[in-house]
């Protein structure tokens, strides 16, 4: 995953043992602890079904990975539809990942939706906050024009057309991509109906977002370490992916803190908030909730007792631990009902 050929005089700027180093001349090296290694195999795009599902990667702007359940009988009526955003704190991870593949296809069946659309977003520090925040709309922007006719036609495009209830988007993301759900909930809020016809958000879905706090939380000094995530790495991310000079108290990191726009201004569509028990970011999501809540906005909490930080998705964890198994089914069958409730 290095990004460019080597300057032999660079130095180091920063570095997430295992996974990103910065240099000075800009230049970014992106890898992977050896034990993550098979979580983080691409899995190609294929157009004969496996389980029902096709994958394929779209070139649009930006580049938009589809899982496809298989075609059949033009639904009546009409289905909804699932963007995510993909996590890695802004700076990591890859919608191709077999982490997101395993976990997404199957939800694409479980869920009976049209499609899940995932939006391959510029990472920081190369591209800093905003950029994967304005990617995010645009993704938005792009399943408009598929509504109303202005993206030529292939033949995803033309599935998408006929199965797709445009007024059942639902926006889901785990850990930074909550964050991105939240982001573009209230922007598609902001800008109202008529930009975005015949899409409209029907739901957020925030899967262990990675919110913040201006200081270290209590889950993030009591609770066990992720084998892939600790402080250390939590606040390097953070200062990777903000502005420059911005701090984790920013906004896009702690939408529910002081210098934030009130949340009662947001417009927000009924949000699902999936926390797990054993997350060093639990205290900011349960925030975030408490925030939400105290403006008025319809949130409901699932809390997942006993799991870390996106345990769905650690397939080997699922398949060989009972009780993950159990919590990400429990996950699974909540994001269903929340789904087919709105």
């Amino acid at each position: 995953m290095a990004s460019q050929e080597a300057n032999p005089t660079r130095t180091i700027v920063e570095k997430i043992p295992g996974w990103l180093t910065l240099y000075s001349d800009g230049t970014v090296e992106r890898s992977g602890p050896p034990e993550a290694g098979p979580l983080l195999t691409p899995v190609a795009p294929y157009n004969e079904p496996r389980n029902g599902i096709t994958v394929h990667d779209l070139t649009t702007d930006p580049p938009i990975r589809v899982y496809l359940p298989e075609k059949t009988i033009s639904p009546s009526p009409r289905l909804p539809i699932l963007l995510h955003f993909h996590g890695g704190g802004f700076c990591l991870s890859h919608p191709s990942w077999v982490l997101y593949h395993d976990y997404y296809a199957k939800l694409a069946t479980t869920l009976k939706v049209a499609a899940v659309l995932s939006p391959v977003y510029p990472l920081a520090p190369e591209h800093r906050l905003p950029a994967a925040i304005d990617a995010a709309f645009s993704a938005l922007l792009w399943l408009r024009s598929v509504g109303t006719g202005e993206v030529k036609t292939t033949s995803v495009v033309e599935q998408l057309r006929e199965t797709v209830d445009f007024s059942r988007v639902f926006l889901i993301g785990d850990s930074a991509g909550g964050i991105l759900v939240h982001e573009v909930c209230a922007r598609a809020g902001s800008v109202g109906p008529g930009l975005l016809h015949p899409v409209r958000v029907a739901g957020g879905i925030l899967l262990n977002p990675g919110f913040a706090m201006p200081k270290r939380s209590r889950s993030e000094l009591e609770n066990p370490l992720n084998p892939f995530m600790n402080m250390d790495m939590i606040d390097k991310l953070i200062a990777l992916a903000v502005p420059a000079s911005a701090t984790r108290d920013h906004p896009y990191m702690c939408p529910m803190g002081k210098t934030s726009p009130a949340m009662e201004g947001l417009k927000m569509p009924p949000l699902l908030l999936a926390v797990a028990d054993l997350d060093l970011l639990r205290d900011p999501q349960l925030e975030y909730y408490e925030a939400m809540k105290k403006a008025g906005k319809e949130v409901e909490l699932l809390m997942s007792h006993g799991m870390g930080h996106t345990f769905y998705l650690n397939k080997f964890a699922v398949e060989s631990d009972p009780v993950t198994s159990e919590r990400t089914t429990d996950l699974v069958q909540k994001i269903k009902m929340f789904v087919e409730s709105h």
